[in-house]
């Protein structure tokens, strides 16, 4: 009996294509053993083996696209399951035995002892670059080295022997997630149109109150806050949190708010607070850590960066005073831009009389595809989010 391993219905649209097997055509196999790697815009993902048996069949090799559903091998249960002859066409079935032992003889050679579990295809990538695996921080789970991580160090040139870099001094390669960022930003711009509101927002209250909650040990991020005002404006625009269809403006029964969160030279994610409007400001400042944790990690799944309703990006954090970020998921209306927070001179009414004072400040952006809402909805929006961030209660 055969079982079928498929690509996860978590895409959401997403092309993913396949990165890497993990195991070989007559590999035996445990239940949620990581057969392969596919990889999106927004994360590199393992699918585990659904059953035990041996792998008898691959039918996406690397670089197929993989749309959710699709077959991507199958796993073999029966109990005198034998290596089936390589497929042809099929490049790890095919050839991965001789990679293997092309790799042995890189090691005995005095390439590196190697502290990871390496993968066909990373054992692929260290040999035809010159990589010396060795030299290799593994980011994958358990520490073991990705193509991630191979694909990093060809790009810094990390490498062993003679050979000459594939690139010129200076030149960047692309990767995946670049391209599919690329490709991404081409496409919202040309289908959405864009405009962007601009107001400003008087951060004490929420400055208070943040030093007044680590006081008593709970540390949260100024993000956090500003998820939980999101989250909570949406009352009085619910069309902010909805999408452009055909014949309808569709609005999200859910507030599901992804943070764009940077990875440095490797481009960015937004991973997702799902029904962030049901949770406490406690209960997203935790979901939040443990996403942008495993988000630098490369820990994401496919759920964490899926269903999204509505993105921040908080610019501000890497310096920028003001930027107005465009809608870059597909199925949003708006993206909330919040630039640096620094104090800044104010005329406030003080006892009747106009005072100047100093205040901690950020501008705040609001950028809408303008087929979905107008700029009624826009600053109303807006407004009842300044509001709240004005007036955290303390």
């Amino acid at each position: 009996m055969s079982i079928d391993v498929r690509v996860p219905d978590e895409q959401e649209g997403t092309k993913a294509v396949v990165r890497a097997w993990l195991k070989r055509v007559g590999d035996v196999v445990a239940v949620n053993d990581p057969l392969v790697e596919l990889e999106t815009d927004k994360v590199t993902q393992e699918v585990p083996s659904p059953a035990a048996g041996v792998l008898s069949e691959i039918l996406l090799d690397s670089d197929a696209e993989a749309v959710p559903g699709a077959l991507l091998g199958r796993i073999s249960r029966e109990a005198n399951a034998v290596r089936p002859e390589p497929v042809e066409g099929l490049s790890l079935s095919a050839s991965a035995p001789k990679k293997v032992q092309s790799f042995d003889k890189l090691r005995t050679n005095g390439v590196g002892e190697v502290e990871h579990r390496l993968s066909p295809s990373v054992k692929r990538a260290v040999l035809q670059h010159g990589i010396d695996p060795s030299r290799l921080a593994g980011t994958g789970r358990d520490g073991r080295i990705t193509r991630d991580d191979v694909d990093a160090a060809v790009a810094s040139a990390t490498r062993v022997g003679e050979g000459p870099p594939a690139t010129a001094p200076g030149d960047i390669p692309h990767d995946r997630m670049r391209l599919k960022i690329a490709e991404n930003m081409v496409r919202a711009t040309s289908e959405a149109p864009h405009v962007t509101a601009l107001f400003e927002a008087d951060f004490s209250a929420i400055a208070a109150h943040k030093k007044a909650l680590a006081e008593t040990g709970l540390k949260l991020s100024y993000t956090a806050y500003l998820i939980k005002a999101a989250a909570d404006a949406m009352a009085v625009a619910p069309a902010i949190n909805g999408r452009w269809e055909s014949d309808r403006i569709a609005v999200s029964p859910s507030v599901n708010i992804g943070v764009g969160t940077a990875l440095g030279e490797k481009g960015l994610v937004v991973p997702v607070v799902k029904d962030a409007a049901a949770l406490s400001l406690e209960d997203i400042g935790g979901k939040l850590d443990d996403l942008t944790r495993r988000a630098r990690a490369g820990q994401l799944t496919g759920g964490d960066v899926s269903g999204g309703s509505f993105t921040i990006s908080n610019h501000g954090v890497s310096g920028s005073l003001l930027a107005a970020p465009i809608i870059l998921h597909a199925g949003q209306a708006a993206i909330l831009g919040v630039g640096k927070l620094e104090k800044r001179v104010v005329v406030r009414t003080v006892d009747g009389q106009d005072a100047i004072l100093i205040r901690p400040m950020a501008y705040v952006t609001l950028t809408i595809d303008h087929r979905v809402v107008d700029g009624h909805q826009t600053n109303a929006w807006l407004s009842r989010f300044v509001d709240i961030i004005e007036g955290w209660p303390a």
